[in-house]
């Protein structure tokens, strides 16, 4: 099998979306998401099901990532990464921040992200692979904290409210 696209490309490519990954996260902005994958993309995520086109990446990526906890989310750093090559995609482990609820404990949860590079710097395909109860548990708990220390917005305490039976 011969490779499309040589590993460095893929991974340059991963480094600009990552990049403006960040500069969402920072602007609490998302609408700009969609747009860094092809028209017919396929976002597949674990908890959300899968998504077909930038329309339903977009809608997705703006509510989830606009209301708790989404929004409480402060980075989302790289633990590693690895190309394979024949088959145009990047691996790799996303770390999931939330800041310090008021006692400066440290809470993240991670997941493996498989992207499929399409070329001119697309992707036209996203898996998040995770589990969601943990991810759920652990947003519990940093919500719990972050209330005891007068941390906790409205939209996280009503969060708090439906999922806090999940410790």
């Amino acid at each position: 099998m011969t490779a499309r696209f040589g590993a460095a490309e893929i991974a340059e490519a991963y480094a600009v979306f990552h990049g403006h990954v960040q500069e969402f996260t920072a602007s609490g902005d998302w609408h700009g998401f969609a747009d860094l994958f092809t028209e017919d993309a396929v976002y597949r995520e674990h908890a959300f099901g899968e998504l077909h086109g930038r329309d339903e990446i977009r809608e997705w990526s703006v509510r989830t990532m606009t209301s708790f906890p989404g929004s409480a989310m402060t980075g989302f750093p790289l633990a590693w990464q690895v190309v394979d090559e024949p088959t145009s995609r990047l691996i790799c482990e996303v770390r999931t921040l939330m800041p310090d609820p008021g006692d400066g404990s440290a809470h993240e949860e991670s997941n493996l992200t498989i992207m499929t590079y399409a070329g001119d710097g697309m992707f036209s395909r996203e898996e998040d692979v995770y589990n969601p109860l943990r991810f759920a548990r652990m947003s519990v708990r940093w919500a719990r904290i972050a209330q005891a220390h007068g941390n906790l917005d409205d939209e996280g305490a009503a969060y708090l409210a439906q999922h806090g039976s999940l410790s």
